[in-house]
């Protein structure tokens, strides 16, 4: 890095851009509970490990998964994240931002390189993102646009790939108005399958917008009580019965179950263990994701997304300061696609 240099206090490559005061606003919490645990805070700029990139985050996403740190439900959680409160008490997991710094065995990134990916804490002017977890951003998006990209579109991809999407199929998504289901919807129409999106009423038109082939009202309509069978079905935090799921599905069909809420305070996955415990006896496949957090799902999405097949579609963007108030909008089920926070 030409003109780089080491920050005395990090002993990292810095070019001289982090203030030297050495503290950042952020989001914190020093407790597991609801919206009201969240509060303002001035906290030390952390510090990168060698494999680490210290990003000054310009804009963060907000997903369904901090909800669950932020809340330490369901309780199997906290073995991970800190049985009283959460270890890094600062949430937030996607990011988009500016290089500032970097660990000794960062090689693909440059002080200045703007970037997005999968952080810690990034709720905060700064955060630190692993090597592996980050990839360019993308060109024609703005930093709101790129930082409501990784959790949600990555999940997407990874169902679809886990359920062997093909082109000509049939395929369901349960939940398609939300931040994993808009990208499903958008990543299977451009994989070549014959959409069909399940929302609420207030966002039909979404589903529609989306590019879905056709949208169910939940509250009018059982997706499972529909005249043939989907080849496919992402169910996103819903909660339907692996009955109903069967039913809809054609014989040598796949579900995969990507999330859901309500589903018991101290594991919150028995409906996926059940599914997975089922699959090997019956002819349809049921499966669960365990979604991962890798820069090679980024730059796939990438290509999608710079061909114009996938955009995120951007609810309501709020300043760092309000949110605990998005966080009420997404649990209030309000948001339609994804919420930006920006900072």
């Amino acid at each position: 890095m030409t003109g780089a240099k080491r920050h005395p206090a990090r002993g990292l490559e810095t070019n001289g851009t982090i203030p030297p005061q050495r503290s950042m606003r952020a989001i914190a919490q020093d407790r597991y509970g609801d919206a009201e645990v969240l509060h303002e805070a001035h906290l030390p700029i952390p510090v990168p490990r060698d494999n680490e990139v210290l990003v000054r985050v310009h804009a963060a996403g907000l997903d369904r998964g901090t909800w669950h740190v932020m809340t330490g439900t369901p309780l199997l959680m906290r073995l991970a994240f800190g049985f009283r409160g959460p270890r890094n008490p600062v949430p937030g997991l996607d990011l988009a931002g500016t290089v500032v710094g970097m660990g000794s065995a960062v090689t693909g990134f440059a002080v200045g390189d703007a970037v997005h990916g999968f952080g810690q804490g990034t709720f905060a002017e700064y955060a630190v993102a692993r090597e592996d977890r980050l990839a360019a951003k993308p060109a024609s998006l703005d930093f709101a646009q790129a930082a409501v990209i990784p959790v949600s579109a990555a999940t997407a991809l990874q169902a679809l790939r886990l359920g062997r999407i093909a082109a000509g199929q049939r395929v369901l998504v349960i939940g398609a108005s939300g931040g994993v289901g808009s990208y499903a919807v958008q990543l299977a129409k451009a994989l070549g399958a014959e959409v069909t999106g399940v929302a609420g009423p207030a966002k039909q038109d979404l589903v529609r917008t989306l590019g879905a082939d056709h949208a169910i009202d939940r509250s009018r309509e059982d997706f499972a009580e529909r005249t043939g069978h989907y080849d496919l079905i992402v169910d996103i935090a819903g909660n339907p019965t692996l009955g109903r799921l069967r039913k809809a599905l054609a014989p040598k069909g796949t579900a995969i179950i990507v999330g859901g809420e309500g589903a018991g305070r101290w594991l919150g996955m028995g409906r996926q263990f059940r599914a997975v415990a089922l699959s090997p006896f019956i002819g349809q496949r049921l499966a669960m994701l365990a979604s991962a957090q890798r820069a090679a799902d980024l730059e796939e999405l990438a290509g999608f997304i710079e061909s114009g097949a996938v955009r995120p579609h951007l609810d309501k963007s709020f300043p760092l300061a309000r949110v605990p108030e998005a966080m009420q909008h997404l649990v209030a089920g309000k948001a339609r696609g994804k919420i930006a926070i920006i900072i």
